[in-house]
């Protein structure tokens, strides 16, 4: 790419993948009136091209195609150019993607789509070559022939541009209030997710192979529901053949996207904030109920990387790392026998090889992918050590690997900060602060909340993003419900009444701007915001939880703290609306599933009262956060101040301190047991809700 071109439109913008292109010599417009507008006037046809800035296969495509003269010189001449960050832009993302989809039967990205001027796609796909490859035509040789049959054939694309339309508005359809959620359709969605499970390697699918993090939280919950154990073993054998496999980063921490094998062995190296986030609470989860160190080694490291690498000075969390550097996928990340054993010494040489999965021969393309085949145990019996001596010699040899490649060319960084992804991220840190104990992660929570609140809240708007702190458009109904369920989130960690208010504040917002009255559902885009094709819902979990089911997991939550009535009508509807379809594909519809299992939950009502400073309410604290409870409603009651939380919750008004010290408050299932005293009494209490 020429350093000598001017910068094209997409310099302006703020999303980092627009400004990729910014000396392309295609010339691009961000998506918007001016490009529209010219469209129109020159009746051209539009090439909508969407992806992100870590995405590697949009990276081939710009450099093949995108920064090719001849190549630009044919999107100039016969189409205006349209370049959209999915991430700045889900919903065109999604209507297009479903686009896309209908046209070729699979998705991805980068995603090219060709509309009409008034925005009616005729022809769609994803990466193509810049000449007849892999059974693809070469782009140059598409762009001609649809630039053709645009002139020519005007009837045939506006046919088959009806019949997009009609599948569009067939996908949208709900179809009405459906019936009340009950345990045997829990156990049906249950059953048809896991046949889908891997018996050999863990999670559900085979190849490429994704975490499915929605699917997993809901057999989670469903285990907690049901108590049925096999369905705890299977979540298990996921999260440690996942923890072992090279979709886990060993040395830094955190999970890459996907692997392109079924063994988790070899993946797709870029590294998303969402990943992450919908990763973290079921490693938490499973060393609630287990114990298991792996799974709390697993959480602290994948949530210490977030702090280390993706944290914003001002606060908030940045939205991923490329899966290349230099030019090459993964290069960051993999290791030569050879440079393994010099970096390692020659002492723990043959320990880290046996260990992190390291050989000659390599597992990706000559080079290793670190893994983590062995147990400890395994490893101790193989080179006749203690287990004490394998750990002590194995996190030496992972430190020098370490500082080694800290001196290599990082991959590149999106450092957009978005909303939805961002309250993903705090609710796994406020989790994190809950259940292991550690105070940087509440404070990286709380410290990225205020930045939304302050920053990106700015009168009745929630924005969608800000990158180098500039705010892109409005949010999106999933950025109000995944922020107003991280304050819930981070209520439960420090008790500060105020982050229930902002939470109320947000789902009002939702309320106002988004609720379609006739069937009390949500739309994906306020009622201000531009809506090309069709006013969509959203209404399918994908990667992460849909605008929807995010709005039922709060509206419950704010039900059992406030009490309101209003809130739980709100989930009762939408549970009910999308019930029939949910039944029918649970995998479009996991995380409703998971607030369907809370809401038909027996109610588990925790109050303490006392100083949120005195040892005892710690101790309680502490009792309640050891164990996997995610039906609770938990109040902390300070006497000495408790007017604000009063008012958001009547119910607190009841509890009152009995005697000198904190007073623990247990009701279950609509029956309300005797005060406690004692911290050991409480976390007796609880074990007995153990599955």
């Amino acid at each position: 790419m020429s350093t000598e071109r001017s910068p094209n439109r997409l310099a302006r913008t703020t999303s980092p993948y627009l400004k990729q292109h910014a000396h392309n010599p295609v010339d691009w417009y961000p998506w918007g009136p001016e490009a529209l507008e010219r469209a129109r006037r020159e009746d051209k046809p539009i090439f909508l091209s969407i992806g992100y800035s870590t995405c590697h296969w949009c990276h081939v495509m710009a450099h093949e195609s995108f920064e090719d003269e001849g190549i630009a010189n044919l999107l100039n001449e016969h189409f205006i150019s349209i370049k959209v960050d999915r991430e700045e832009r889900p919903d065109l993302d999604e209507t297009y993607m479903n686009v896309v989809t209908a046209l070729t039967g699979r998705g991805g990205w980068p995603m090219s789509v060709f509309l009409t001027p008034d925005l009616k796609p005729f022809y769609g796909g994803t990466y193509f070559p810049p000449t007849d490859r892999s059974g693809l035509p070469g782009f140059p040789r598409l762009l001609l022939a649809l630039s053709q049959a645009y002139r020519q054939n005007q009837e045939q694309i506006g046919e088959l541009s009806r019949r997009v339309l009609d599948h569009l508005q067939k996908m949208e359809g709900i179809g009405g209030q459906g019936p009340e959620p009950d345990q045997q359709a829990v156990f049906q969605a249950a059953q048809l997710l896991l046949q889908d499970f891997d018996a050999v390697n863990g999670g559900l699918g085979q190849i490429p192979k994704f975490p499915r993090s929605l699917e997993l939280g809901f057999l989670l919950h469903y285990y907690r529901f049901m108590g049925e154990h096999p369905v705890l073993e299977k979540l298990a054998f996921t999260l440690e053949k996942m923890a072992r496999g090279g979709i886990y980063d060993q040395l830094g921490g955190g999970f890459h996207r996907y692997t392109v094998d079924g063994a988790w062995v070899v993946p797709h190296f870029e590294k998303m904030l969402y990943d992450n986030a919908l990763l973290v609470p079921l490693y938490l989860a499973h060393y609630q109920l287990r114990a298991n160190p792996q799974s709390r080694r697993i959480a602290a490291e994948t949530l210490d990387f977030v702090l280390r690498e993706m944290q914003a000075p001002e606060g908030g969390f940045y939205a991923g790392w490329d899966a290349d550097s230099e030019g090459v996928e993964g290069k960051f990340y993999v290791w030569s026998l050879e440079e393994m054993e010099r970096v390692v010494g020659p002492e723990r040489a043959a320990l880290a090889a046996a260990a992190l999965g390291v050989t000659r021969e390599g597992n990706f393309e000559g080079e290793n992918i670190l893994t983590r085949p062995l147990t400890t145990e395994e490893l101790a019996a193989r080179f006749s050590l203690s287990p004490e001596k394998v750990e002590e010699n194995l996190n030496r040899g992972l430190e020098a690997l370490r500082q080694v490649r800290e001196t290599r060319v990082k991959p590149h960084r999106d450092e957009k900060i978005i909303v939805s992804w961002n309250g993903l991220m705090i609710s796994a840190l406020a989790l994190g602060a809950q259940v292991l104990g550690e105070p940087r992660y509440y404070e990286a929570a709380a410290q990225g909340a205020r930045y939304l609140l302050d920053n990106l809240l700015t009168r009745e708007v929630l924005h969608r993003s800000a990158t180098a702190g500039q705010v892109s458009g409005p949010g999106f109904s999933e950025d109000y419900a995944s922020l107003a369920l991280a304050l819930l989130d981070l209520y439960e960690t420090d008790f500060d009444p105020t982050w229930i208010t902002a939470a109320q504040r947000l789902m009002a917002l939702l309320e106002k701007n988004f609720l379609d009255p006739e069937d009390g559902l949500y739309f994906y885009v306020s009622q201000d915001q531009e809506s090309p094709l069709i006013r969509s819902k959203s209404i399918f979990d994908q990667t992460i939880p849909s605008g929807n089911s995010l709005a039922a997991r709060v509206c419950f939550r704010l039900h059992r703290l406030t009490g309101e009535d209003r809130y739980r009508q709100r989930v009762q509807t939408i549970l009910r609306a999308f019930q029939g379809r949910a039944r029918e594909n649970p995998f479009g519809f996991s995380h409703l599933w998971t607030a369907t299992v809370l809401y038909l939950m027996p109610p588990l009502d925790l109050a303490l009262v006392g100083d949120p400073q005195d040892p005892g309410i710690k101790e309680m604290l502490s009792a309640v956060y050891r164990q996997f409870l995610p039906e609770r409603r938990l109040l902390l009651k300070n006497p000495a101040g408790c007017a604000a939380l009063e008012e958001i919750s009547p119910s607190a008004r009841t509890y009152e301190p009995l005697g000198e010290g904190p007073t623990a408050y247990l009701c279950h299932d609509f029956t309300c047991r005797p005060a406690l005293k004692d911290p050991a009494e409480l976390a007796a209490k609880l074990e007995q809700f153990k599955r």
